[in-house]
Formats: C-alpha cells, sequence, structure tokens
C-alpha cells in the first residue's frame, strides 16, 4: 500500500527512508517521519518533547499521539531491524565482508515501575583499582561494524536492540533467566532467519 512522504524531508533523506514505509500503517508512518527528522535535529536529551519543539510543534494538541509511536502503536520492530540492515549495508557495504559486533550498555533508570532493572558494574566509571555500580537496565546491541572514510575509524552502527532484564526480575515474574551470551546466541539466530533481499534505489 503507497505510503507518502512528508514533503519537508529533504529528497536525500527521504530516499532513505522510503523502504520503512511499508513497515507502518499510513497514520502511523506519518508520525514517524516527523519523529526521525525531529531526533536529527535535536541537540542534547531526545525525547518526543524536545522533537516536537524543534520541529515546531510544541502547540500540537494531539501530541500524545507521538508518544503512542513508541508505547502503543503496533508495528514490526524485527521487520525495521531487517530494513535497517539492508539500508546500512547498501550504503556503507555494497560489496565485500559484513562484519558485525554485539555489545552491552547500561541505561540509568530508578524508579518502582522499572520492572527489568538490575545492579551492574559501570564499566565506564569502574577501573582496576574500583569497582562502580550502576542501578538501571541493560540492553545488548548488535551492529554493522563500518569503516568511515572521512572519521577514519570503524563506527559500530546498531540496527538490532534487545532488553535483557536482570535476574532479579527473572526471579521475581517466574522467568527462565537469560545471560547476555544466551540473547546474543538468540539475536543472531534471528539475523540469521533475515531474508537477505537487498534493497532496489528509492525515489521519494
Amino acid at each position: 500500500m503507497y505510503r507518502p512522504m512528508n514533503t519537508t524531508i529533504p529528497v536525500e533523506i527521504a530516499s532513505v527512508l522510503l523502504p520503512f514505509a511499508a513497515a507502518f500503517t499510513k497514520p502511523v508512518w506519518c508520525h514517524v517521519q516527523t519523529l526521525l527528522m525531529g531526533a536529527i535535529l535535536t541537540t542534547g536529551k531526545c525525547t518526543v518533547t524536545s522533537v516536537l519543539v524543534v520541529m515546531g510543534m510544541n502547540q500540537e494538541q494531539h501530541f500524545q499521539n507521538y508518544h503512542r509511536v513508541l508505547n502503543r502503536a503496533v508495528w514490526p520492530s524485527l521487520e525495521a531491524s531487517r530494513i535497517l540492515l539492508m539500508v546500512m549495508v547498501k550504503v556503507f557495504l555494497p560489496s565485500g565482508l559484513i562484519i558485525m559486533g554485539i555489545d552491552d550498555t547500561i541505561e540509568p533508570r530508578k524508579g518502582k515501575k522499572i520492572k527489568a532493572k538490575g545492579i551492574y558494574q559501570d564499566p565506564i566509571r569502574s577501573s582496576n583499582s574500583q569497582v562502580v555500580k550502576a542501578s538501571g537496565l541493560r540492553w545488548l546491541s548488535m551492529m554493522l561494524l563500518v569503516e568511515i572514510s572521512w572519521a577514519g575509524r570503524v563506527w559500530a552502527l546498531p540496527f538490532l536492540t534487545v532488553l535483557a532484564p536482570s535476574e532479579r526480575c527473572s526471579q521475581q515474574y517466574k522467568l527462565r533467566h537469560k545471560k547476555l551470551i544466551d540473547w546474543a546466541r538468540q539475536m543472531m539466530f534471528q539475523v540469521k532467519r533475515f531474508p537477505l533481499t537487498f534493497l532496489p534505489p528509492s525515489k521519494p
């Protein structure tokens, strides 16, 4: 089904976003385009509110519809991850080996409603002589490793991220606790099942 592009989006960006249109319903896709453009333009903490402000929509009456894209709207996240991977391969690695990496990161979060949080060692603030603990959510990301010529280094570009609940959370909800290696194995099997269909040139 045809999904119109936002005419205020530059053609160069629209051509990159267009492959994702099929993963969303028409109303959600309109909101997604606004959120993506705002995320690119926003400086500092990137929240839905700051995105709407930078897009000149701080007086938007139906602002809740933009929040719902992330917390209520139904869209296939795995399909979006697959499309993102295909787009990045097409742009950065049109030929040669495809190398991926997996790493975890701690998102500092507090509050009783944050169910999956745990206490982890902070790899940034810890040293050989001192171990610093941090409370938050542990995310595991699979990334495409590409050499960026103008940066002079290899960048890790995430395309698939999963939440790894703490052991305490698993015990509380009587779930089998998965270690990071278990999550990493599951992610690799998932990516292996992605259809290797590379995207044709897109026109906005």
